[in-house]
């Protein structure tokens, strides 16, 4: 057990924001755990299988560097996954995967006005179109589709995202919360039977 602690004191924000779709700690993350991951946070088959495709694709190669071959089984290595970072983004990771506050803060600062603790969907599109960098059209899409997924999941009833959601998000800590919350959601509806 320490030595599974040594390893997660070792991890940078970045890498403990994708573990948790490690499904079985090996440090590579393969579609099918990015699929189980999706689906224990509370996301439907249709959007979890179209992410473990859409993510694996997009990250696998950018985490293995050296390798001439791509590997069809896509895996991801968490321990690179700071390579895979792509354009337009926010800046809170920086290129080595670490969280950095002010950029964090910046975006609540430049366009949560509704709410200075959170985002509304009319916000974040701001935002999303407010990081896009020319021509990078691999980017938009990565940042549009993580936000707008992050948005569908992580919205409150209000349809705001919290800046605790936010954070929790990057440093991973939400997917914890998600899967624990849809496993009381289903203990309740067993009992409630």
């Amino acid at each position: 057990m320490a030595g599974a602690e040594a390893i997660e004191s070792d991890q940078n924000v970045l890498q403990k924001h994708v573990a948790f779709f490690d499904r079985n700690n090996d440090g590579v993350i393969y579609p099918w755990e990015t699929f189980q991951g999706f689906r224990a946070i509370g996301s439907g088959i249709l959007l979890s299988s179209v992410a473990a495709i859409f993510i694996n694709m997009g990250l696998s190669g950018k985490t293995r560097p050296g390798k001439k071959f791509p590997n069809l089984l896509f895996p991801i290595e968490i321990k690179n996954i700071h390579m895979a970072k792509h354009g337009s983004d926010s800046g809170v990771y920086d290129t080595h995967g670490r969280f950095v506050p002010s950029k964090f803060e910046e975006i609540f600062d430049k366009y949560a006005h509704t709410n200075s603790d959170a985002l509304t969907s009319d916000e974040l599109d701001k935002f999303i179109k407010g990081n896009r960098e020319p021509k990078d059209y691999a980017g938009w899409i990565g940042g549009l589709s993580e936000w707008k997924i992050l948005y569908f999941l992580g919205k409150d009833k209000d349809g705001l995202l919290r800046k605790e959601t936010i954070k929790a998000v990057y440093d991973g800590s939400l997917f914890e919360k998600m899967a624990v919350e849809k496993i009381n959601s289903s203990k309740k509806k067993h009992v409630d039977k």
